[in-house]
């Protein structure tokens, strides 16, 4: 897989958000792009027009670490779009032999980190991969994702729900941001695994499916987790305001464990207790049922 397409298209897009005031550059006459020019990054960069035209052409095979610092310092990237950068040069010098022999993504989770999950009763917690499946996740945090539980199109993938069910925009109630993350991270995502043949397929499947993702997809923008308060919308529950902290397993490459928690004695812990015992009500029911009977939901 080639990743020139998405080389020329980052580097094009960071390059037409930078303004020639914001680098510091004289403006003479009337310029025919916002951002700045080939020439002036090349400049701001210490190479040659002709070099970096080639690099923004999508060539970053041999590419020196100096190099991606200058190219970073001279189109503004942040962190996050500094490493990007670098993932995608690193994936430009990587042949898929290469890729083989990386360690293999666990798609499933040990039952150590199960039983963890499990002994978190009073508070949502779950593991899930860098293409938003969730892999694993204790009964509360089941309840709290109910809605997308119950859609079997959703394949326990959040992205997919974020985006192809129409509860999502109710149930999160800052959907625009999360949504415009959720894109982000999924970018940075296909710069580092670009032979992620599942991963290409949910980008597709959700650019094909969503006028909303294909927009997004399209800025070539990323982001990075940080630790920040969720506000869901349950059906249940109403309103949860929900602090939100990740944790990367080292012993299991690609897979993280999400926390959710409240303050004791604020109104979404009182939400959450409430969640757990509908939770607990409705597992009793299905047990309870005669044989053949449908469960209660």
């Amino acid at each position: 897989m080639d990743n020139r397409d998405e080389v020329r298209a980052f580097l094009t897009s960071r390059r037409d958000k930078i303004t020639p005031a914001q680098a510091g550059l004289p403006v003479y006459g009337t310029r025919r792009v916002a951002g700045l020019r080939r020439g002036e990054v090349a400049m701001l960069a210490g190479v040659s027009v002709e070099y970096y035209t080639r690099l923004e052409r999508g060539n970053l095979a041999g590419v020196s670490e100096s190099v991606l610092d200058a190219l970073a310092q001279a189109l503004r990237l942040d962190e996050t779009e500094r490493v990007h950068l670098y993932d995608l040069a690193r994936a430009a010098n990587t042949t898929p032999a290469r890729v083989r022999r990386r360690p293999t993504r666990a798609t499933t989770v040990r039952p150590i980190v199960e039983r963890m999950l499990e002994a978190m009763p009073s508070m949502p917690a779950f593991v899930f991969n860098a293409r938003f499946d969730f892999l694993a996740a204790n009964p509360l945090c089941r309840a709290l994702y109910s809605e997308m539980y119950a859609d079997p199109g959703c394949g326990r993938n959040v992205a997919r729900f974020v985006f192809l069910n129409p509860a999502a925009h109710r149930f999160h109630v800052d959907w625009e941001p999360v949504a415009k993350n959720m894109v982000g991270v999924l970018r940075i995502e296909a710069g580092r695994n670009p032979y992620d043949r599942e991963l290409s397929n949910l980008i597709g499947e959700l650019s094909t499916r969503s006028d909303a993702f294909r927009v997004l997809w399209g800025a070539h923008d990323v982001h990075a987790f940080r630790q920040e308060t969720k506000r869901l919308n349950h059906p249940v529950v109403g309103l949860l305001e929900l602090d939100h902290e990740t944790m990367d397993l080292p012993g299991d490459t690609g897979q993280t464990v999400a926390i959710y928690s409240a303050p004791p004695g604020s109104p979404t812990a009182d939400a959450l207790a409430m969640l757990a015992s509908w939770t607990a009500t409705q597992q009793e029911g299905a047990h309870d049922a005669p044989a053949g009977a449908e469960p209660t939901n």
